[in-house]
Parts: structure tokens; sequence; C-alpha cells
């Protein structure tokens, strides 16, 4: 039984990167200026920013019921069944559409719904893929994979709350406020959709508040403490070298759990901006343990 394994661009995943990973992926299409470009095909991250700062009109879209359909259609010509993980359904409507679309495939087609995205996405489609050389159907692969959906959270924090007001996600007075009083606002995504979580006056007191709340999440609720069966990630906008001085410390606090780093997908950036920096956990499976 082969089974092929596809998560959209949301996931970070790059096509190059899919290909040595042994995965697939769909691009997500981004309307600037009214043009269509799909991430990491003709848009990369350094573009989209660049576009964003000069004052670009920028809408995230999702992908074409077309190019989802060929894409699984030219699969199954090598592969008996598809796992196909789309971004969060609360984050936008590319589930659902996907679910509706695998109808049709008499159950060859499995659409996991388990509200992930950016590195949490990622790791999900890495464990999809250890699952299916393990012998899993893709039917129990969509089942492991919603069970465990709480299993993950992001928080992160942005430089500046511009995006966040243009994306209509804060008032303008908020915004305002906000920013005359040097605000650092700490976001969640936990399950369905991009939360408020906390407030900080410095992105040193943002990362503080970030650590402390992963380090409660490990022992409440992944009951691993010191990320013996964790997966820690950071993640960021345009903002590599913060992003490795998180990971340092991150790798510091708990030893023995395995650190990635990556830029945060554009669906996200596109609400917050560059300069944003998160950290995220992802229990592992027991199955893969």
């Amino acid at each position: 039984m082969s089974i092929a394994i596809v998560a959209d661009s949301n996931s970070g995943v790059t096509q190059n990167e899919a290909r040595e990973l042994g995965i697939h992926v769909l691009p997500m299409p981004f309307m600037i200026n009214g043009e269509v470009y799909y991430e990491g095909i003709d848009l990369t991250h350094q573009e989209f920013y660049k576009r964003m700062e000069e004052g670009a009109d920028i809408t995230t879209s999702q992908p074409s019921p077309k190019d989802v359909l060929e894409l699984w259609d030219n699969l199954l010509k090598e592969y008996d069944e598809i796992v196909y993980i789309p971004m969060s359904s609360g984050l936008s409507g590319s589930c659902q559409t996907a679910m509706m679309l695998a109808d049709e495939y008499d159950g060859r087609v499995q659409v996991v719904n388990n509200q992930r995205i950016s590195v949490t996405q990622r790791q999900s489609a890495l464990d999809a893929r250890d699952l299916a050389a393990k012998g899993y159907r893709a039917g129990e692969i969509k089942n492991i994979l919603e069970e465990t959906k709480f299993n993950s959270i992001i928080y992160i924090t942005v430089d500046t709350l511009k995006y966040l007001r243009k994306g209509g996600r804060i008032t303008p007075a908020a915004a305002a406020l906000g920013t005359l009083l040097k605000i650092k606002p700490v976001l969640t995504i936990e399950g369905e959709k991009l939360d408020a979580f906390s407030k900080a006056r410095t992105m040193k007191q943002a990362r503080t508040t970030m650590l402390t709340a992963l380090a409660h999440d490990l022992e409440e609720r992944l009951g691993d403490k010191n990320a013996f069966h964790t997966y820690l990630q950071i993640a960021h906008t345009c903002n590599e070298d913060a992003a490795e001085e998180l990971k340092e410390t991150v790798r510091e606090l708990y030893p023995s759990a395995p650190v990635f780093v990556a830029p945060l997908s554009l669906s996200i950036g596109c609400h917050i901006g560059p300069g944003a920096l998160a950290v995220a956990c992802t229990g592992m499976l027991k199955e893969l343990d």
C-alpha cells in the first residue's frame, strides 16, 4: 500500500525540501495588487515582505479546486491513497473545500483537519509520512493526527501593530495607543484561530512571556516538563538572527528536545508583518515515539 503525504505551503515546506523529505506540497495563492502569486513558486518570502513594506494590497486566497484535483489525480496514478493536510480550518476555508472534493474519491483521499499551521503543520506532514512507512493506512493516519490535534500550540510576538490593524484584527484606535505605549502583543494559535494571549513592552519581555507559556504547556498540557517527548519549534518573519538566538536559549532550557527553526508561513505573515518571532511545541506521537 503506497500513500502520498500532501501538505499545503502554509506548512513552510518548500518544493525542494518536500522532495528531500518525501512529501508533496500544494502552493498557496496570494493576491498582490490584483495579481496572483504562488508561495514558493513565483513568490519568495523576501519578495513578499518587500512588497508588504511598500504598501502593496495583499490578500490571502485558497487553492482553486482545479489545482487541488489536478495534484490529487496525478498522485493517484502512482499511489494507492493520499493523506492531505491543509492549514487550520479556523484560519481558512481550504480545509472544508478539500473535504468536499475528497468525497468523490471513495476514501482514497483522506483530508486531515487537525488545526495546525506553519511549523506545527510541517511536523504533522512528517508524522504522517513516518506513520505511512510503518504501514498505517490513510484513514488510520487521519484519525491519529486528528485525535492529537490539541497536543500543539504556537506563541507569536509581533514587532509592529501596523499589519494587525490593516487586517482588521485590532481597531485603529487600539493600534495607535499600542504603538504609543510601545506594546508588543503576544498572540497564540491554538486549534482554530489566532488570538491575543498577553502584552509586553519590549521584545525581550515578550520572549520571556512566550518561554514561560511554553514551560507551562509542556508541564500541564503535554505532561512532558523536560520536553523528552516533544518537538520544539522556532519561527519568524524576516527575523532570522533573533530566531537563532531564541533557538539557543530553548536548547539550553531543553537540551533533550529537537529544536527546528523556519520562517512562519506567509498566510500568518500577511497578518503580522515582518520582525515577528514565534515559539511552538508539538507532542510526539506515541505510535512513533
